[in-house]
């Protein structure tokens, strides 16, 4: 992982958190952070318990991360909830997974409403189980009117068929005369993404020492910096988050230019 320090910058953290979250708020902050959250079967594993304990303790991991994001001004916060791929884990595995949106955000939701979050979802909807989609749906409808942070669920998402839906809606559209292929831009085509009403990711951070993309967000990753830790996702907090923040901070962005 590449790190370039801004030379103005001092590497001295404060020993508070509160001055510290201060420091990072004053200056620039990723407005879209997206974390694919690993290791939490690695996390059970090293304990001797079940996968399924490691789910429900990186549940707890991402509310106290959407609390922080908040605080910090982040404006949306996705998560890698569960991908196209994850079908292929054991049944029981799988059906635990879907039983933990409603746990989440059944005990979660009154908190995201008072603290001005609003939910979204991003994924194949029509291959969830009624009882999960129901309660993502729940949580969007209650947040709905909310302006502050997005916590941006991905479920049951896979961007290359994300890729794939975009281009048959466009093919769609051209045959329709809605639009002509001729005016294919990449803007263009990023409205057929289910992340348009979404800024692109500034900041990509990945749990548990694997560093790959997992089918996650393709396109919209391109110029995203990316930010990987050796940390179990159970085992991630906010002081982890406030690093990655601070790394993202030392960076210089050129997009393809020079400064």
């Amino acid at each position: 992982m590449l790190n370039k320090i801004n030379p103005w910058k001092s590497n001295k953290k404060p020993s508070n958190l509160h001055d510290r979250i201060e420091q990072i708020k004053a200056e620039s902050i990723p407005a879209h952070v997206a974390i694919i959250m690993d290791g939490n079967g690695r996390w059970a594993k090293k304990r001797s318990l079940p996968r399924i304990a490691g789910h429900h303790e990186g549940m707890k991991v991402v509310r106290k991360i959407t609390r922080l994001a908040s605080e910090l001004g982040v404006k949306t916060l996705t998560v890698y909830a569960f991908s196209t791929e994850n079908w292929k884990r054991p049944k029981t595995e799988v059906d635990f997974l879907m039983k933990l949106p409603e746990e989440f955000l059944g005990t979660f939701l009154p908190e995201l409403i008072e603290e001005n979050v609003r939910v979204e979802m991003m994924g194949d909807k029509e291959g969830l189980p009624a009882h999960t989609l129901r309660a993502v749906q729940k949580a969007m409808h209650d947040t709905r009117n909310n302006t502050g942070l997005i916590l941006n669920f991905a479920l049951n998402y896979g961007s290359r068929a994300e890729i794939l839906e975009a281009v048959k809606r466009f093919s769609e559209d051209c045959n329709k005369g809605i639009v002509s292929s001729m005016d294919l831009t990449e803007d263009l085509f990023s409205s057929y993404l289910m992340t348009a009403s979404l800024q692109e990711p500034d900041l990509l951070i990945r749990t548990s020492g694997e560093i790959r993309l997992s089918n996650f967000m393709l396109w919209q990753l391109a110029y995203t910096e990316f930010w990987f830790t050796d940390v179990l996702w159970p085992d991630f907090n906010e002081d982890h988050f406030l690093e990655a923040l601070e790394e993202f901070q030392g960076r210089q962005r050129r997009f393809g230019g020079v400064k």
